[in-house]
């Protein structure tokens, strides 16, 4: 089977110049800002399940 690589622009050529720099940087900062969102999502999903109190083991669902 044979594998499809992708090559980025940029990837092993030396740095990016000019507005394709720009372009990069901007789409990072903003991939970081979403990252940095998604993750304090999950840190406050995690402080709210560890602050409830557990909830008592009801039956098991039937037809499962």
């Amino acid at each position: 089977m044979r594998h499809r690589h992708s090559h980025r622009r940029g990837c092993g050529r030396g740095p990016l110049r000019g507005a394709d720099r720009q372009t990069w940087l901007r789409s990072l900062e903003e991939h970081q800002r979403n990252l940095e969102q998604r993750i304090a999502d999950v840190a406050d999903l995690i402080r709210r399940l560890k602050d409830e109190p557990e909830a008592e083991p009801g039956p098991a669902p039937q037809g499962v």
